[in-house]
């Protein structure tokens, strides 16, 4: 009988894939080792990631007090600027983290069988020596002992070509997005909805402009998040980043209110912090990462700029279905805008919660496919994806009935909190698929799908930018979001087929 269900979960699990998103569905709160590595891995990280639109959400709450057209102005802004940072942020961290990951499982490997063949050779080198005359090899092998003791207690920097790659990168790209956005930050607010003739216009191109000023800072520090990722340390970047946010927190009433600068001091606070986040995660790095490699060929930019392409692909998807929403809504006015500013804010912040279950996933999938380790691999994915849901129900209940009363920090205009209610019940209850969608896109990078993911994507938004256009022009606000609804639910989806079928890296399931 024990053998007949042995054959029976062994056919199971081969012919049915799908399977896999229940294995071990009692466990997903256990301590056990895998699970303490996603905590130790997924907390930091979580906290590290809505940290920033924690910060945007708190100048937001700053620019409210001074009045509905700065609020819709920044809004504008906030989301360009962060739509634009992800064409670029979004395929080097995500790469660097994969990529990161795989070098170091590599040399983790090559380590120990380093050490497993030096201790054959130290215990080859005693047998003979033992038939020796002890009095003057017994000094010189205990002298030798003694020097190799010292010489492998010396700390020693890594040596992780992709983390030199994803700085150079993340520097050239940083400048090359602060030249674009002040350059162009006119006609870009146009295209969002903000008319020349409009109100916002002046605000929202003011802090536009001076917030670009730290797109360097901002796509530096996320290259190097991205590497601490590939070592599985999210506590690193989570230090920084609240002592950034921090500092951004304290600086936002002090230019806004006590200089009088306005939309301009919080801009110049966020700039700031920015740059502190680089200058400590910087700092950290160059302790444990040798970043001159050898040769200019060690940096292996030809495999970032094809993995990188792939992802910019379906960034560019990503990101054209969130910034047309958002200009879709700065269209119907400013109150709505005011609104749809806040809203969002709240869905992207809560919803990248789940981020932190995927970078863990992520980082040990790299790791266990670097290894051909596909046992931890399937426990992984099934853990995170399950953690994930529970995640998302947890925020749906936490939001369907703390945001109606956490508005009025955001605002106090009547007009802009009524359509905030109306949009509370989508912002709600899309938390479980959103926190799917999150974790399926760390599992594909950390299975080195890139492909997949960036083709899945552009099929996803060209479906999603179709609705977005017919529900927001028919039904205003509501329709928004309707749309984005849509969005996040085929993200889910494509994710769930990839692996529920068994396809691409996946394969070995129906093997």
């Amino acid at each position: 009988m024990v053998e007949e269900d042995g054959l029976c979960f062994s056919y199971t699990k081969t012919k049915i894939p799908l399977f896999i998103f229940f294995k071990n569905a009692r466990m997903v709160f256990k301590m056990d080792e895998l699970g303490v590595e996603i905590s130790q891995i997924a907390l930091p990280a979580a906290l590290a990631l809505t940290a920033d639109p924690i910060a945007s959400l708190v100048d937001t709450a700053f620019i409210g007090q001074i009045g509905p057209i700065e609020l819709a102005a920044v809004g504008v802004s906030i989301a360009l600027f962060n739509q634009v940072s992800r064409i670029a942020i979004f395929p080097l961290v995500s790469v660097t983290t994969s990529f990161v990951a795989e070098e170091d499982a590599v040399a983790e490997v090559s380590s120990e069988q380093q050490e497993l063949g030096s201790l054959e050779s130290n215990n080859c080198t005693n047998e003979s020596k033992e038939l020796l005359p002890q009095s003057d090899s017994g000094k010189s092998v205990k002298a030798e002992t003694s020097s190799f003791s010292v010489e492998s207690s010396k700390p020693q920097r890594r040596s992780i070509p992709s983390a030199s790659s994803a700085l150079v990168i993340g520097a050239i790209l940083g400048l090359l997005q602060a030249i674009f956005l002040i350059s162009l930050a006119k006609p870009l607010l146009n295209y969002m909805g903000v008319k020349p003739d409009s109100t916002m216009l002046p605000p929202a191109q003011k802090y536009l402009t001076l917030r670009s000023l730290g797109a360097p800072a901002v796509l530096l520090s996320l290259a190097m998040q991205g590497i601490f990722r590939g070592f599985k340390d999210t506590k690193t970047p989570l230090y920084a980043t609240v002592a950034g946010d921090v500092t951004n927190i304290i600086l936002d009433p002090i230019l806004i209110f006590v200089f009088r600068l306005g939309v301009s001091g919080a801009a110049i606070a966020h700039v700031i912090s920015q740059y502190l986040i680089s200058i400590i995660l910087f700092w950290r790095l160059i302790q444990l990462v040798n970043l001159l490699p050898p040769s200019m060929k060690d940096l292996k930019f030809g495999r970032f700029l094809k993995n990188g392409f792939l992802l910019l692909m379906r960034v560019i998807a990503v990101t054209f279905c969130v910034t047309l929403a958002a200009s879709m809504a700065a269209r119907l006015g400013p109150t709505p805008m005011a609104a749809f500013q806040v809203c969002l804010q709240v869905w992207l912040a809560t919803s990248l919660l789940a981020d932190g279950l995927a970078v863990a996933g992520q980082a040990i999938l790299a790791s266990a496919f670097a290894k051909n380790d596909f046992e931890r691999a399937t426990s992984t994915a099934s853990r995170v994806l399950q953690l994930g849901f529970v995640l998302g129900l947890v925020l749906c209940f936490m939001l369907g009935f703390g945001l109606k009363f956490a508005a009025r920090l955001f605002t106090k205009d009547v007009d802009v909190l009524n359509l905030i209610t109306i949009g509370i019940p989508f912002v709600a209850l899309t938390q479980p698929i959103n926190a799917l969608a999150f974790v399926f896109d760390g599992i594909n990078f950390g299975a080195s799908d890139f492909a997949y993911s960036a083709f899945s994507m552009v099929m996803v938004a060209v479906v999603s930018i179709l609705c977005l256009l017919f529900l927001s022009s028919h039904y205003g606000f509501i329709g928004i979001w309707v749309a984005l609804t849509i969005y996040m639910s085929l993200r889910a989806f494509a994710g769930f087929w990839r692996i529920g079928t068994g396809t691409g890296p996946w394969s070995f399931l129906r093997s």
